[in-house]
């Protein structure tokens, strides 16, 4: 286990701001304890190993259950995607008005299942400066499905005529709270104003057992070049004097979320603690910020 540890130390150091590396590590960790207990419970380790508690026993049989249950975690990641479009008929009706923002395959999928049966509308905030929303506009025009891009700035005028929000993120934190696309939490305000339902499709790898303060910029957020907010040939001298940010995220706080659609089933955002439990070990949480002897 400390050799997963020592890797997956090395990995999250490469991008600290992609969470789902140490979610992945996690996983396996997990994994590694489940079976090594089970084989435990079923008798199959010497008296001996049963008396450490260490996990370094190079058994064969448990190297072969684990090996079984980390294929199986890659299917379940392959088919994520799939399982939650296939709740979309259970969220979307007839001439619904849907918004989103940005371009996010999940919800992208999710949408185009939901037009195979259902006839509705989709509002795509462009998400400036990246303008993404543009690309998932396009994409969902050749799918025959009804879509209007509107700017990041007008999403709370269009709000009243919404049925329903439905957005990706890029992390779901442990107290239920979004690491969302720029402009998200602006959305999501708006949502609640009008008291619009706001629904966060996500699989299951994104959820981290992270409390990432949205104070701390640095660890929680990304920055994108400041070009695509101001051109430095338009500037002239005002760079002197200036700094221009241009931040990838937005912290949604979690009392501004409906209902999140996992690839597992649809949960309060209230449950977020027990689906932590059954899929990271305690003593996992922060494996990379632990001192390594």
């Amino acid at each position: 286990m400390e050799i997963v540890r020592r890797e997956g130390r090395l990995l999250i150091a490469a991008q600290p701001s992609e969470t789902i590396v140490a979610n992945m590590v996690k996983r396996v960790l997990k994994i590694i304890r489940e079976d090594y207990e089970e084989l435990k419970f079923n008798r199959e380790i010497s008296e001996i190993e049963r008396k450490n508690d260490g996990y370094g026993s190079e058994l064969q049989k448990l190297k072969d259950t684990i090996i079984d249950s980390i294929v199986e975690l890659l299917e379940e990641l392959d088919q994520s995607v799939h399982s939650i479009a296939c709740e979309a008929l259970n969220h979307i009706h007839l001439n619904d008005v849907v918004m989103t923002i940005g371009k996010s395959n999940t919800v992208e999928q999710f949408l185009k299942k939901a037009a195979k049966k259902r006839k509705f509308q989709v509002v795509v905030a462009e998400c400036a400066p990246f303008y993404q929303g543009q690309e998932l506009a396009a994409s969902l025009a050749k799918d025959n499905i009804e879509t209007t891009v509107i700017a990041d700035s007008a999403t709370f005028a269009m709000m009243s005529r919404v049925n329903k929000v439905i957005i990706g993120t890029h992390t779901v934190l442990a107290n239920g709270g979004l690491k969302a696309v720029g402009g998200s939490y602006a959305l999501s305000l708006a949502a609640k104003h009008y008291s619009v339902p706001l629904i966060v499709c996500a699989a299951v790898y994104k959820l981290s057992p992270q409390y990432i303060c949205s104070i701390d910029q640095d660890l929680f957020n990304k920055f994108s070049s400041p070009h695509d907010v101001m051109k430095f040939s338009d500037g002239g001298n005002m760079f002197a004097n200036s700094h221009v940010y241009n931040p990838v995220f937005d912290y949604v706080p979690p009392e501004l979320v409906t209902l999140f659609i996992f690839n597992i089933g649809g949960n309060a955002p209230s449950y977020i603690y027990r689906l932590l439990s059954e899929m990271y070990h305690l003593e996992d949480y922060d494996f990379e910020t632990k001192n390594v002897d």
